[in-house]
């Protein structure tokens, strides 16, 4: 049996020991923050392009010239350069956030491989992101290499949402919960809506919003790009639809039912911002939010096959240890 010490109630201490002396409550908060802020730098990095700031900070890892912060210079506006560079300095937030992700992983006890494994994919992930963030910069835009960058992170929101799902779940072998040809147009819908997010990145590397007017672009045919990725929604979407019937009709479990039926609703909410942001010639409000929708339809995705099997209950955690009769009423310090 572990022990642990009794927890304070003083909040400083109580971050402090969500991080060293983890339970499964609190490493469960840290994995959700994890998705939330690998979530919003997506977001972020959106608003990098679509205010035209992606060169803001024309060369890496400095900002301008020998400066790591911003400096002027005649390129790009004073405002632009505060846009890169902050977004710059998010992924210190994101490291700093994937760092405690680990630490409290690697405390917890009883000890889990793999949700240490995938804790440890966040901060290395995020200096593979860092990195990735560069060749950008260094490549003028290059669409070739926004896309990847972008895939890259929609690469570790599925790490983060995996492992999320793992602090909530035991460590027993994984039992269907579902018929198998539920569980595979599932995964195959996992495979498609990676396609769908391929060839989002393809329609944004040929349209207007490069990130700078300078930036290079795909040579393709808007109108046609946009149609092959439309085709892929409504694919999307028909493959969503046969997914719920087929968890309503064989009485799967609620929670994979509702998951389903969340994605689908996000889904048709994507497709309305896709049709109206192509209707009025991609404002840079709606091409955030299609942004912020393309995440949340990946992370959907993910939820509702998670949600197709069953791991049993999460380990127990140490037990709080007795507080000692001298310590009782004595007041909290930090």
């Amino acid at each position: 049996m572990w022990d642990v010490p009794e927890r304070s109630e003083n909040p400083l201490l109580q971050i402090r020991d969500a991080v060293w002396r983890p339970i499964p409550a609190s490493l469960r908060l840290l994995a959700a923050l994890g998705v939330i802020v690998n979530t919003g730098i997506i977001v972020t990095g959106g608003a990098v392009r679509l205010t035209k700031s992606g060169l803001g900070c024309p060369t890496w890892p400095q900002c301008s010239g020998d400066s790591l912060i911003p400096t002027s210079h005649n390129t790009h506006a004073a405002l632009n350069q505060a846009i890169e560079f902050g977004n710059r300095l998010l992924t210190y937030v994101v490291l700093a956030v994937g760092v405690l992700v680990f630490v409290a992983a690697l405390r917890l006890r009883p000890r889990r491989r793999d949700v240490l494994r995938l804790a440890v994919v966040q901060p290395l992930s995020v200096v593979a992101q860092a990195i990735m963030g560069g060749i950008t910069v260094l490549t003028k835009l290059n669409p070739a290499a926004v896309s990847a960058h972008f895939l890259l992170s929609i690469a570790l929101v599925a790490a983060t949402v995996w492992l999320y799902v793992r602090t909530i779940e035991g460590d027993e072998t994984p039992r269907p919960l579902v018929r198998g040809e539920l569980i595979w147009l599932g995964r195959g819908l996992i495979g498609v809506v990676a396609v769908l997010l391929l060839i989002g990145t393809i329609v944004t590397g040929t349209g207007p919003h490069a990130g700078d007017d300078k930036a290079p672009r795909y040579g393709f045919n808007i109108e046609q790009v946009a149609q092959l990725h439309a085709d892929v929604v409504w694919l999307t979407v028909g493959l969503t639809v046969a997914l719920l019937l087929g968890l309503r009709l064989t009485g799967a479990p609620a929670r994979a039912q509702r998951w389903a039926l969340a994605l689908l609703l996000v889904e048709l909410a994507q497709g309305a911002i896709g049709y109206i942001q192509y209707w009025t010639n991609v404002p840079p409000v709606l091409v955030g939010a299609h942004m912020l929708g393309a995440a949340l339809v990946w992370i959907a995705v993910l939820r509702v096959v998670f949600a197709l099997r069953d791991r049993g209950p999460v380990p127990a955690g140490p037990a709080p240890a007795e507080p000692s009769p001298t310590s009782q009423g004595s007041p909290v310090t930090a």
